[in-house]
């Protein structure tokens, strides 16, 4: 069985993805193959409140592709990781969530995104949330820290999916649990398909 990481180039992906979501994160009001901002994340599910309680600018850089949020919520006093945080918004809901006795953790590996994310968080005074560069296959997170593991649309970008679920293993405190929203297919997809850099990031 051929390894996915074998059919596409891993460095030239994550920059690619990169300058993507660095466009997101410079211009997000601007229009891309994908929807983003606060209506979007209403069309997905996500509750009017508490993402009431954040600002516009916390929401306008959600380019989610589901509600991860639909099974449950964080609770009072837990730990959450969010794994490819982008511009933060569900990390910073995380954080209301959480309370001041929980914390938050956002990993992202676009500085551009991270840059964002930080300054809103600081502007909120929250706290409870923190981001960090990184990638999802090997998150600079302490070994079980997490009550929970929240993910929005990025696993799919990510061509060793099973080095990020053995991430969030690792990660997650015994009894914990992850909370994810992604993009999923149910056929093979064809190996010159899986080489084509431009339908990952599409």
């Amino acid at each position: 069985m051929t390894d996915i990481r074998d059919l596409v180039d891993l460095e030239q992906l994550r920059a690619e993805v990169q300058s993507k979501y660095r466009e997101v994160a410079e211009g997000p009001t601007a229009e891309y193959h994908f929807h983003t901002g606060r209506a979007h994340a209403l069309r997905l599910g996500y509750p009017a409140s508490p993402l009431d309680q954040l600002p516009e600018v916390a929401c306008e850089a959600f380019a989610g592709v589901a509600n991860p949020f639909h099974w449950g919520t964080p609770r009072p006093g837990e730990r959450v990781v969010d794994l490819g945080s982008g511009a933060g918004m569900d990390s910073l809901l995380a954080a209301l969530w959480v309370g001041a006795e929980g914390r938050v953790i956002g990993v992202d590996m676009t500085t551009e995104m991270l840059e964002r994310s930080r300054r809103i968080a600081a502007s909120l005074a929250f706290a409870n949330v923190e981001f960090r560069q990184g990638v999802i296959e090997n998150a600079p997170v302490d070994d079980s820290w997490a009550d929970v593991v929240i993910s929005n649309g990025v696993i799919n970008l990510c061509p060793d999916k099973l080095g990020v679920y053995s991430e969030i293993a690792r990660m997650l405190r015994p009894g914990g649990r992850m909370m994810i929203a992604d993009i999923c297919i149910e056929k093979p997809v064809p190996e010159e398909a899986l080489r084509d850099i431009d339908l990952w990031t599409g």
